[in-house]
This record gives structure tokens, sequence and C-alpha cells, in this order.
């Protein structure tokens, strides 16, 4: 098996990276908090969060508060377990460096 073998493609964006690492340590996060969190617009946060849960990593749950929508964003389990099977690539990655 080669060094870079379980290094996940979806996860190279920086974005995509960041909304996994915020919904891997929250029971769940709305659309609101990750835009202010990840300092990003609605669009990109709509197209990431769009790629992440067609892949089957990401659960969107939609519902209104009031009158007003709100969407919250929930980690699967197997986008946990490969989140952190690209996380122990990266550290495997940056040991055989050293």
């Amino acid at each position: 098996m080669g060094l870079i073998d379980n290094i996940n493609k979806l996860f190279d964006h920086r974005i995509r990276l960041g909304i996994m690492s915020i919904l891997i340590v929250n029971e769940s996060v709305d659309f609101n908090r990750l835009k202010e969190l990840l300092e990003i617009t609605d669009g990109n946060l709509a197209s990431h969060t769009k790629t992440l849960e067609k892949a089957n990593y990401i659960l969107v749950e939609k519902s209104f508060i009031g009158r007003k929508p709100n969407t919250k964003y929930s980690i699967t389990k197997s986008g946990k377990a490969a989140f952190q099977k690209h996380i122990e690539a990266l550290e495997n990655l940056i040991r055989k460096q050293n």
C-alpha cells in the first residue's frame, strides 16, 4: 500500500477539511455558526456541504425556528470513519518524513 493511499480527495479542500474538523467534535452545528467559524460566504458553504452530503459524510437537517429556516449539519458514521482514516493517513505521512 502506498503512503498516500488513504488520503481522501474530498478533504483536500480547506473548507471541507474545516467543516469535517468542526463536525467531528460537535454533535451538530448550524449553517450560520459554520459560516462564522470558517469565515466564508453562504454560497461557498452551501457548495461544500452539498459535496460532503452527496458522499454521505454529513447529514443535513432543515427545520424552522419560528418562521426562520434553520439548517443543521452533523457528521455521519461513514463520514467520521472516512475523516479519521484521512487524518491517520496524514499523520503517517508526516511521521515518514521525519
